[in-house]
């Protein structure tokens, strides 16, 4: 079972991501600062990220370009997830090393498919009917 880290700080939306993994099959590890973050990565090493961009004072990006500065976690997806939906803002996520930027609110089809891109799927994604 893919273990996904959710790196959010406004609880709601912590909390309909996680759900929403939880149902699709995934483990979910959840952090609500950088620093609860990079405490994970000291203990485990999870299959993907969701970053947010912004987490209340921190720059979510700052994780993402620490774990593409580490060489066991180059190839790590980093899935940003952001309310800020600007073309500047999506060339910003892409260059800290995200493999993807979903704007808020999510649209879960769209996070279904980001995933399927870069991670074994549980078997109850495989067969969703809408999963392709």
């Amino acid at each position: 079972m893919p273990k996904i880290l959710v790196v959010e700080d406004n609880m709601a939306n912590s909390e309909l991501l996680r759900d929403w993994l939880e149902a699709e099959g995934f483990q979910v590890l959840a952090a609500e600062s950088l620093r609860q973050a990079f405490a994970f990565f000291e203990d485990q090493t999870p299959q993907a990220v969701l970053l947010d961009v912004k987490l209340g004072a921190e720059d979510g990006l700052s994780l993402a370009r620490w774990i593409r500065q580490q060489s066991h976690l180059l190839h790590l997806p980093i899935l940003a997830v952001t309310a800020h939906a600007l073309l500047i803002d999506h060339e910003r996520v892409m260059q800290a090393g995200c493999n993807a930027c979903i704007s808020k609110p999510v649209d879960f089809k769209l996070l279904r498919k980001h995933l399927a891109r870069w991670l074994p799927l549980p078997a109850r994604l495989l067969t969703a009917p809408d999963a392709k």
